[in-house]
């Protein structure tokens, strides 16, 4: 079976290379209008899903379809639209009307694999006003989930599409471990008298934990003034920086914070093949210690690095403040003025 698809597959992109950009378009513009507008299921009942700090409206359609609106999932997943990817996607791709929040090239070996045997993964539906919608049915989200995991534990995605991989991994450990509440409380009959919202009460306390070590724990106020110090232009279209940064801020943060803090971070978050780690160092550190340890250093840093006018300025004064453990700063004896009999 595997290499029937593989056969289909090759098949239909030989076909695809034999047409004109313009022959794709029609072929796949009448194929969606097709599958759209054939039989187009309205919604029966709706409401809304509340995760965490996440709200997706929801609804069971005539037909029994579960789904969800599909840009209020991506808007809660953090998933972006890319004009590139939009404007490049192959006829397949919109024949089947793949979402382009699935369509970049890193992703698709991961669709092939987890998604390759649906026809279609959006839904076109009416809404209970009759208006046209677009969602995703609620019984492949795993499947999505599934996607962007893969693709970020074989490293291929990029810095903000890791933040979507992460949240992915966190509803998926959500869904199961509401899943066994649910079939329990089926078992037993218990569904009848739980509370209509028992369920998502349950979900988004476990998503609320989860996300926890998740919880933007470096202000931005902390890059900026680095950005400065070192001559930099802050960036503020991306969440990437310089790799000597993480020197940086060892050296700022973790070597100052506690004796022996910096070498214990370290073998406790071992490194990945991909050189990377698995866990950023802040997320190691203990709630009720650690992390309050941490602000109130962060908060005296940012207070020197708006004091200091060039990073050589503002290390000589984080030294004499926060001096590193285990280490001994000079001091200068030197004092204008002093003739050495006194001051």
């Amino acid at each position: 079976m595997p290499n029937k698809n593989k056969d289909k597959q090759k098949a239909a992109k030989a076909r695809s290379k034999s047409l004109t950009a313009a022959e794709r378009k029609a072929i796949a513009k009448k194929a969606a209008e097709t599958r759209w507008n054939k039989n187009v299921p309205q919604a029966s009942y709706s409401g809304e899903l509340t995760i965490g700090n996440m709200a997706f409206p929801c609804s069971v359609l005539s037909d029994g379809t579960r789904i969800l609106t599909q840009s209020d999932f991506m808007t809660g997943m953090g998933m972006y639209y890319s004009g590139w990817v939009a404007n490049n996607r192959s006829a397949e791709d919109v024949a089947a009307e793949v979402p382009h929040f699935l369509a970049f090239k890193t992703l698709q070996p991961f669709v092939e694999r987890h998604l390759g045997d649906l026809q279609s993964i959006a839904v076109k539906y009416r809404t209970e006003r009759g208006n046209l919608a677009h969602g995703i049915k609620a019984e492949i989200i795993p499947k999505i989930c599934d996607v962007w995991i893969d693709a970020d534990e074989e490293a291929r995605l990029g810095s903000r599409q890791k933040q979507v991989a992460q949240k992915a991994k966190v509803l998926m450990r959500a869904l199961a471990h509401v899943g066994i509440i649910s079939l329990v409380d089926e078992a037993t009959g218990y569904q009848r008298d739980r509370s209509s919202d028992a369920l998502a009460k349950i979900l988004e306390a476990f998503i609320a934990e989860e996300l926890q070590a998740w919880v933007k724990t470096f202000p931005d106020e902390f890059y900026e003034q680095l950005f400065r110090l070192r001559g930099l232009s802050y960036p503020t279209d991306t969440v990437r920086r310089p790799k000597y940064f993480g020197l940086l801020t060892n050296d700022i943060v973790y070597k100052r914070l506690a004796p022996g803090v910096l070498d214990e971070l370290k073998n406790s978050t071992p490194k990945t093949p991909s050189g990377s780690r698995k866990h950023r160092f802040f997320q190691k550190l203990t709630p009720d210690i650690g992390h309050p340890k941490l602000k109130e250093h962060l908060s005296s840093v940012i207070t020197i690095m708006k004091l200091s006018s060039n990073y050589q300025d503002f290390h000589n004064k984080l030294n004499q403040i926060h001096p590193k453990y285990g280490e001994t700063i000079p001091l200068s004896l030197e004092f204008e003025g002093d003739s050495g009999h006194g001051l």
